[in-house]
């Protein structure tokens, strides 16, 4: 058995990546074959501060282990994170939830991942081929008579599949897609256009995409009757600060709720901020033990923003 080995631009970009991690950043190798290429190939296992990307399927492994990287790459470069703070009291609900939203986060995260793979020529025709089968390894054709719960799924795939051909797909793939999943399509090209209004190039665009995102995506599951994912409250979206917001009151940046959903870590009724301009889960806060609810929203909302993110120890980046 031949070693699966990184191609000398996977070496070079495993290096930035241990420049900037603290830890130790390595790749291994599993030995599946799908003969296709998916994103659910290679993960990030976390051990002792290390991180080891595993490519567990070495259909094309240097375009995996370099896909994984840059996902790795854009944290350790302060591009926004999510993370779920809160709960459903369904534990089975909130996995969904929360794959949904990793789902589309990722998508916004692949604009730029994939934009580097094409610069670094890791991404050719036989990469593009090996993509494209895996769309119908992940979705079956719409039956015209019937709505089914796979609608989600493939409105996610095909969103994805618009961003890594960067909305440019061969004539022949087009017609593929349109007459195998019609009406998802047409749902993707719209999710797509959210994403494409505006380039992804910073911290702040990536946080601006992801919230209007969220947002497109609850509009089509309402058109379709499908549950919503209710991304702006559910998910907690990592702010990109300027230092002048640093120093303002919380009051002036963030209005802040109670919640019907729970703490996740405590199983407490939670407080949410949401960020004023745009209505998105900025941080969570456990409800206080205390009744005095006056005093409590008195002394966060008279905190400097810098204040409170140090005291919750929630990360941000700066503009």
């Amino acid at each position: 058995m031949t070693e699966t080995k990184l191609n000398d631009t996977v070496t070079g970009l495993l290096a930035t990546a241990n420049s900037l991690y603290p830890g130790n950043i390595t790749v291994s190798f599993g030995d599946a074959k799908a003969g296709y290429v998916r994103h659910d190939q290679a993960q990030q296992r976390m051990q002792n501060g290390d991180i080891d990307i595993h490519v567990s399927d070495i259909t094309a492994p240097s375009y995996t282990a370099s896909h994984e990287m840059l996902h790795l790459l854009l944290l350790l470069q302060g591009f926004p994170q999510i993370t779920f703070n809160l709960t459903t009291r369904d534990d089975r609900l909130d996995e969904q939830l929360m794959a949904i939203a990793m789902e589309l986060y990722d998508m916004v995260g692949h604009v730029l991942v994939v934009r580097k793979q094409r610069e670094h020529g890791l991404i050719d025709d036989q990469i593009e081929d090996l993509y494209f089968k895996s769309v119908a390894a992940t979705i079956e054709p719409e039956d015209p008579d019937q709505q089914d719960a796979m609608m989600t799924l493939r409105l996610l795939t095909l969103t994805d599949l618009l961003v890594f051909f960067g909305g440019d797909l061969t004539p022949a793939r087009l017609s593929q897609v349109q007459t195998t999943y019609p009406v998802a399509f047409k749902a993707a090209q719209a999710l797509y256009d959210v994403i494409a209004a505006k380039a992804v190039d910073t911290p702040f665009a990536m946080r601006r995409t992801i919230v209007k995102l969220f947002k497109a995506f609850d509009d089509q599951m309402t058109a379709w009757q499908l549950p919503l994912l209710h991304g702006t409250e559910f998910v907690t979206v990592q702010n990109v600060f300027s230092e002048r917001q640093l120093r303002l009151e919380v009051r002036q940046l963030f209005d802040v709720f109670h919640s019907d959903m729970l703490d996740k870590n405590k199983h407490t009724r939670a407080y949410i901020g949401l960020n004023k301009g745009d209505r998105q889960n900025a941080f969570v806060i456990p409800a206080p033990a205390q009744k005095d609810s006056d005093a409590f929203f008195k002394e966060i909302y008279g905190k400097t923003v810098k204040d409170l993110f140090a005291e919750l120890d929630v990360p941000y980046t700066l503009r």
